[in-house]
């Protein structure tokens, strides 16, 4: 889902969906911990997660493609148009207005996608207390100012809520992060980590919550391996990985097969958008707060951990890395079955006490 449409929730209360589904950061929200695939990196102090523009960069530019296909086609007839004097003048105007608008959101498209960020990566840190969110690229930027960042106290006075949003792909559900002002009125929002598709992944949200609290609440001794540490370097081979996962982590041969020739245009539209871009850069002040301790037993990832889909999948073929780590919650009291804990969340009224007041 492209974040963008979440600005229309800006002036606006907080949907009620979101408010009866929050997520508490106190407390854990199922019996399962486990990462499904956000995280860049950690240590003692912080966190590097994605956000959920990271694994849909493809698709994103893939409506991009298309949009300036449109533009250009309507262009194309509207100069065949001009050129007939017998032609009326609301069918140029008709055919400049759509290829106008088509090239408008081009515009809108490339520029969240190419000459922009190779990641915006949200920063769990511990020790401020505080989620940064890197927001976007900041072009001209004074020394040490870094690139557009957002601060978030981690506390219980902060709305962090599970999303759900019907599209025309069906059911989808995030992690959102709602700022209100004094009226209960939204002032900024965004989503953390990734999406996650249909009721069935609520199970898999929720372990993840669980996952990033325990890292603020505890620290990183205990938790169980990510599923993999995403490269901060991407290569062809990355992208056309991620270009492949897009499609479905699992998948049969027919499947691959029938999704390859759209992975093939995918992968080099996904590279365009990294060549074009540059890493985040972040303020001094950031920095200063998060330097490493080379002692620091817990970061990860260090020499001999593979990074990246690649590097993961052979690493576990190997044994050398487990595949789909993940452990029980302690302190769990509530219903002991995943599945059926997630079924309970989906309900648009959840059981009394489930969700975070």
């Amino acid at each position: 889902m492209d974040e963008r449409v979440m600005k229309k929730c800006v002036g606006q209360p907080v949907p009620e969906w979101d408010l009866a589904h929050r997520l508490p950061i106190n407390r854990v929200v199922g019996p399962d911990m486990w990462d499904s695939g956000t995280i860049f990196r950690f240590n003692s102090t912080f966190m590097d997660v994605t956000d959920q523009s990271f694994l849909e960069k493809q698709w994103m530019m893939g409506a991009t493609l298309i949009a300036t296909v449109a533009a250009l086609c309507w262009l194309v007839f509207f100069f065949i148009v001009l050129r007939d004097p017998d032609a009326p003048s609301f069918l140029r105007i008709f055919l400049l207005a759509l290829a106008v608008g088509f090239g408008y959101l081009v515009f809108r498209a490339a520029k969240s996608n190419m000459f922009a960020l190779t990641r915006n990566p949200i920063r769990f840190h511990r020790k401020a207390r505080k989620l940064f969110a890197v927001r976007g690229r900041r072009y001209f930027a004074r020394k040490g100012q870094g690139d557009h960042v957002w601060e978030i106290p981690w506390n219980e006075d902060e709305l962090f809520c599970l999303h759900k949003e019907k599209t025309q792909f069906g059911t989808v559900f995030h992690i959102r992060h709602y700022a209100v002002d004094a009226a209960g009125k939204v002032t900024r929002v965004f989503s953390l980590g990734r999406e996650w598709t249909g009721k069935p992944e609520i199970e898999i949200l929720l372990a993840q919550w669980n996952y990033w609290c325990a890292f603020m609440n505890e620290g990183p001794h205990g938790l169980p391996k990510p599923m993999l540490f995403h490269t901060e370097h991407e290569t062809p081979r990355e992208s056309f990985l991620y270009s492949l996962y897009g499609f479905g982590l699992t998948g049969s041969l027919l499947w691959r097969l029938v999704t390859m020739p759209l992975v093939l245009i995918f992968t080099p539209l996904r590279m365009l958008a990294i060549a074009t871009s540059r890493a985040p850069v972040w303020p001094e002040s950031i920095e200063e707060i998060s330097r490493l301790d080379p002692s620091d037993a817990y970061a990860e990832p260090r020499e001999g951990t593979p990074v990246g889909w690649a590097e993961t999948v052979l690493a576990q073929q190997r044994k050398e890395y487990p595949d789909a780590p993940q452990r029980k919650t302690d302190g769990w009291s509530g219903i002991k079955d995943g599945v059926e804990n997630a079924n309970q969340w989906a309900l648009d009224q959840p059981p009394k006490n489930m969700a975070g007041g």
